[in-house]
């Protein structure tokens, strides 16, 4: 993808010569940007005329200038992109938590659609799914082949549209039609329960428009099951982050008021702040403090944070924020490194740009960028070890990253290797053997080995302590 883009980039760049020279004047105006580079502007003039009267076949001159505008700026780093039309209204799908679809929290297992959990008052829902079951077919595509987001590209459409799920159930051994019809879901980013007597989970799956509501309603809950709480686990594992506000106000809820929770940094004024654990600075559109109804006691009570690899961004500023005021323990693995601001500026009504504006720095100075959170205590997946840790993918394992700030850095050539070794051995041992590797437990279930062995912390037990795991140094300087 980032090869085609690059491509696509190069062969019509000089499309946008009129169009870089209007925001860049704009920018000078507001920022005294140095001038325009006038002879390189000439160049993508020219290789546009040349593609327009020279190329095989006659080309779409709003197409070329789509797709020079994305070249451009996905060489910028993995995070900045521009949005057309249909990615743009994906992405707000995302901040705010609302689509049309279906209504179920899905996974994959043995090639299959695996849902994870039907979306309370969904669709999915109401039709009767259950956490397990497996979707065999969509309509008529048959799911095995397919990806995570091509299958839910399948279940989503307009409201009011029927879509036949195929489900195999295993706890009955047999498959069954579904037949649901799609409305606006609301998605659930806070799921909560009580462990046991005391003890209680809370789980952080994306931070959006919603989530500080939701976070707030289920801590209430788990309060009214049980007044005494003796300790509470903040699940932040695959949370890929989302909305900088909603995280701020998460971190506010466990710490004293007005402490710093994160401070950002950029070439732009705007870009320089720093954020607190107050009102001010986590509540996006004025109004009442939805904190306000949180127990005082969740400011004291014995906390452990989950992370790992797939917690980035937003929930690496929860677990920084909560791990430099040694307000929690942090356990699990080294998170994703995902340590930058990235501002959305709109261009028109349907299009918008995504633009890297800053770095974001933990209270105590850290930047979080290209090395993320190292947990106070390396836990494993599971008892019999880590499968597929070393196969995940980091921030600084991706093309044209965003240096941390606080020194360049070099390839981790060690964990390159790693990786590749991991892989040929997981191919080795799949083609010895007919069966899938054993799939991940839940988390949350009473199978999830992390979330036993952070009990186990908040009781004052043995945890099994990773014999494996190792913090990722810091970037090597280099000159």
């Amino acid at each position: 993808m980032g090869a085609k883009l690059r491509v696509a980039g190069w062969i019509a760049l000089g499309t946008v010569a009129g169009a870089l020279a209007t925001m860049q004047l704009q920018a000078i105006a507001r920022s005294s940007v140095s001038a325009l580079p006038l002879e390189e502007l000439q160049q993508l003039a020219a290789v546009f005329g040349m593609v327009k009267s020279d190329y095989v076949e006659a080309v779409d001159e709003k197409k070329l200038i789509t797709d020079a505008i994305g070249g451009m700026v996905a060489g910028l780093d993995p995070h900045s992109q521009y949005f057309d039309k249909k990615t743009f209204k994906e992405f707000r799908e995302g901040t705010t938590g609302k689509f049309v679809g279906v209504g179920i929290e899905i996974g994959m297992e043995d090639g299959l659609v695996k849902v994870v959990s039907p979306i309370e008052g969904s669709p999915a829902f109401r039709a009767g799914l259950k956490s397990g079951d497996l979707i065999t077919k969509i309509d008529d595509t048959v799911v095995k082949g397919l990806t995570m987001d091509q299958a839910v590209k399948r279940m989503r459409g307009e409201p009011s549209t029927k879509v036949v799920l195929t489900i195999f159930r295993k706890g009955e051994n047999r498959s069954f039609p579904v037949t649901i019809t799609r409305e606006e879901i609301r998605v659930q980013s806070v799921r909560a329960k009580l462990i046991e007597p005391g003890f209680g989970w809370i789980r952080v799956s994306q931070f959006q428009d919603r989530t500080v509501d939701d976070f707030v309603r289920k801590v209430d809950e788990l309060y009214k099951q049980e007044p005494n709480m003796k300790g509470m686990v903040l699940d932040l594992r695959n949370d890929p982050g989302g909305l900088l506000e909603a995280s701020v106000a998460i971190s506010a809820a466990f710490l004293p008021s007005d402490v710093v929770v994160v401070t950002t940094n950029g070439q732009i004024a705007e870009s320089r702040q720093m954020f607190k654990a107050s009102p001010s600075d986590y509540l996006r559109r004025g109004g009442s403090d939805p904190l306000r109804r949180l127990p005082e006691s969740l400011k004291t009570v014995p906390l452990v944070v989950l992370v790992n690899e797939g917690s980035a961004s937003a929930s690496e500023i929860v677990a920084g924020a909560l791990q430099d005021h040694k307000r929690a323990t942090v356990m699990g693995a080294q998170t994703f490194g995902k340590g930058s601001v990235q501002t959305v500026r709109q261009l028109s009504p349907d299009t918008a740009l995504k633009i890297t504006t800053a770095r974001y720095y933990t209270p105590s100075g850290k930047s979080i960028q290209a090395k993320g959170i190292v947990p106070d205590v390396m836990l494993d997946e599971t008892a019999e070890g880590n499968l597929f840790a070393a196969l995940r993918v980091r921030e600084a394992d991706l093309e044209k990253h965003l240096q941390s700030g606080q020194g360049a850095e070099q390839k981790d050539a060690a964990r390159e290797r790693a990786r590749e070794d991991a892989r040929k051995r997981l191919e080795e041992e799949a083609a010895k053997t007919t069966t899938a590797p054993k799939p991940l437990p839940d988390f949350g279930s009473n199978d999830d080995f992390q979330l036993a062995q952070a009990l186990n912390r908040l009781k004052g037990k043995t945890v099994l302590v990773s014999k494996t795991l190792t913090e990722r140094k810091p970037e090597v300087e280099t000159n």
